[in-house]
Protein backbone atom coordinates (compact mmCIF):
# COMPACT_ATOMS: atom_id res chain seq x y z
CA UNK A 1 0.00 0.00 0.00
CA UNK A 2 1.26 3.47 -0.90
CA UNK A 3 2.06 5.84 1.96
CA UNK A 4 -0.71 8.42 2.39
CA UNK A 5 -0.81 12.08 3.37
CA UNK A 6 -0.67 12.32 7.16
CA UNK A 7 1.39 9.12 7.56
CA UNK A 8 4.76 9.17 9.26
CA UNK A 9 7.32 8.67 6.49
CA UNK A 10 9.13 5.34 6.92
CA UNK A 11 12.73 5.96 7.87
CA UNK A 12 15.43 4.44 5.71
CA UNK A 13 19.18 4.29 5.28
CA UNK A 14 20.54 4.13 1.72
CA UNK A 15 23.88 4.76 0.01
CA UNK A 16 24.11 7.71 -2.34
CA UNK A 17 25.95 7.95 -5.63
CA UNK A 18 29.21 8.66 -3.73
CA UNK A 19 28.82 5.74 -1.33
CA UNK A 20 27.81 7.94 1.63
CA UNK A 21 24.99 6.77 3.90
CA UNK A 22 21.87 8.94 3.85
CA UNK A 23 19.11 8.52 6.44
CA UNK A 24 15.75 10.20 6.12
CA UNK A 25 15.74 10.79 9.89
CA UNK A 26 18.90 12.93 9.55
CA UNK A 27 16.70 15.69 8.10
CA UNK A 28 14.09 15.67 10.90
CA UNK A 29 13.81 18.99 12.60
CA UNK A 30 16.18 20.46 9.99
CA UNK A 31 14.69 20.34 6.50
CA UNK A 32 11.64 19.33 4.54
CA UNK A 33 12.33 16.51 2.08
CA UNK A 34 11.08 15.87 -1.43
CA UNK A 35 11.52 12.11 -1.78
CA UNK A 36 11.31 11.18 -5.43
CA UNK A 37 11.29 7.58 -6.67
CA UNK A 38 12.10 6.95 -10.33
CA UNK A 39 12.48 3.73 -12.36
CA UNK A 40 16.02 3.79 -13.78
CA UNK A 41 18.94 6.07 -14.57
CA UNK A 42 19.72 6.77 -18.23
CA UNK A 43 16.11 6.45 -19.39
CA UNK A 44 14.37 9.26 -21.24
CA UNK A 45 11.61 10.36 -18.87
CA UNK A 46 13.78 9.83 -15.76
CA UNK A 47 16.64 11.86 -17.19
CA UNK A 48 14.24 14.65 -18.14
CA UNK A 49 12.68 14.78 -14.67
CA UNK A 50 16.00 14.70 -12.82
CA UNK A 51 17.56 17.35 -15.07
CA UNK A 52 14.51 19.57 -14.53
CA UNK A 53 15.09 19.21 -10.77
CA UNK A 54 18.77 20.08 -11.29
CA UNK A 55 17.80 23.21 -13.17
CA UNK A 56 15.34 24.25 -10.45
CA UNK A 57 17.16 23.32 -7.23
CA UNK A 58 16.90 26.88 -5.83
CA UNK A 59 13.11 26.45 -5.72
CA UNK A 60 13.75 23.73 -3.15
CA UNK A 61 16.74 25.08 -1.24
CA UNK A 62 14.94 28.43 -0.89
CA UNK A 63 12.12 26.50 0.81
CA UNK A 64 14.49 24.77 3.26
CA UNK A 65 14.05 21.48 1.41
CA UNK A 66 16.35 18.58 0.55
CA UNK A 67 15.70 16.67 -2.67
CA UNK A 68 16.41 12.92 -2.46
CA UNK A 69 16.00 10.84 -5.63
CA UNK A 70 15.76 7.05 -5.25
CA UNK A 71 16.05 4.33 -7.89
CA UNK A 72 16.80 0.63 -7.88
CA UNK A 73 20.09 1.18 -9.71
CA UNK A 74 23.48 0.41 -8.13
CA UNK A 75 25.52 3.25 -6.60
CA UNK A 76 28.04 2.83 -9.42
CA UNK A 77 25.39 3.39 -12.08
CA UNK A 78 24.07 6.39 -10.17
CA UNK A 79 27.54 7.92 -9.89
CA UNK A 80 28.10 7.78 -13.66
CA UNK A 81 24.58 9.07 -14.30
CA UNK A 82 24.98 12.00 -11.87
CA UNK A 83 28.38 12.91 -13.32
CA UNK A 84 27.09 12.73 -16.90
CA UNK A 85 24.02 14.87 -16.18
CA UNK A 86 25.57 17.24 -13.61
CA UNK A 87 23.16 16.22 -10.85
CA UNK A 88 24.26 17.84 -7.59
CA UNK A 89 21.70 16.34 -5.24
CA UNK A 90 21.79 12.84 -3.72
CA UNK A 91 20.81 9.91 -5.92
CA UNK A 92 20.07 7.06 -3.56
CA UNK A 93 20.43 3.38 -4.42
CA UNK A 94 17.59 1.06 -3.40
CA UNK A 95 19.47 -1.76 -5.13
CA UNK A 96 19.95 -4.22 -2.28
CA UNK A 97 17.93 -5.55 -0.68
CA UNK A 98 16.33 -4.90 -4.03
CA UNK A 99 13.53 -2.37 -3.73
CA UNK A 100 13.20 -2.53 0.06
CA UNK A 101 12.57 1.21 0.49
CA UNK A 102 10.43 1.42 -2.65
CA UNK A 103 8.28 -1.35 -1.20
CA UNK A 104 8.03 0.43 2.17
CA UNK A 105 6.58 3.44 0.34
CA UNK A 106 4.30 1.29 -1.82
CA UNK A 107 5.84 2.29 -5.14
CA UNK A 108 7.70 -0.87 -6.20
CA UNK A 109 6.34 -2.54 -9.34
CA UNK A 110 6.98 -6.23 -8.74
CA UNK A 111 6.32 -7.14 -12.37
CA UNK A 112 8.89 -4.58 -13.60
CA UNK A 113 11.49 -4.90 -10.85
CA UNK A 114 11.66 -1.15 -10.28
CA UNK A 115 9.96 1.76 -8.58
CA UNK A 116 7.18 3.65 -10.30
CA UNK A 117 7.21 7.46 -10.27
CA UNK A 118 6.26 8.25 -6.70
CA UNK A 119 6.91 11.56 -4.98
CA UNK A 120 6.47 12.32 -1.28
CA UNK A 121 6.76 15.77 0.28
CA UNK A 122 7.80 15.21 3.89
CA UNK A 123 7.79 18.00 6.47
CA UNK A 124 10.47 18.67 9.08
CA UNK A 125 8.65 16.44 11.56
CA UNK A 126 8.78 13.45 9.20
CA UNK A 127 5.11 13.50 8.19
CA UNK A 128 4.02 13.06 4.57
CA UNK A 129 2.17 16.24 3.54
CA UNK A 130 1.69 15.62 -0.19
CA UNK A 131 2.15 12.73 -2.58
CA UNK A 132 1.66 11.71 -6.18
CA UNK A 133 2.27 8.38 -7.90
CA UNK A 134 2.47 8.21 -11.69
CA UNK A 135 2.79 5.25 -14.02
CA UNK A 136 6.20 4.51 -15.53
CA UNK A 137 5.76 6.53 -18.76
CA UNK A 138 4.13 9.57 -17.11
CA UNK A 139 6.42 12.43 -16.05
CA UNK A 140 5.55 14.43 -12.95
CA UNK A 141 5.06 18.19 -12.71
CA UNK A 142 7.83 19.72 -10.59
CA UNK A 143 5.69 22.81 -9.95
CA UNK A 144 3.24 20.64 -8.01
CA UNK A 145 6.04 19.81 -5.51
CA UNK A 146 6.76 23.51 -5.10
CA UNK A 147 3.08 24.31 -4.49
CA UNK A 148 2.95 21.56 -1.86
CA UNK A 149 6.06 22.96 -0.12
CA UNK A 150 4.47 26.40 -0.04
CA UNK A 151 1.65 25.00 2.11
CA UNK A 152 4.03 23.84 4.87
Amino acid sequence: MTIQVGDKAPDFELKDNHGATVKLSDFRGEKNVVLLFYPFAFTGVCTGELCELRDNLPKFSDRDTQVLAVSNDSIHTLRVFADQEGLDYPLLSDFWPHGEVSRAYGVFAEDKGCAVRGTFVIDKEGVVRWTVVNALPDARDLNEYVKALDTL
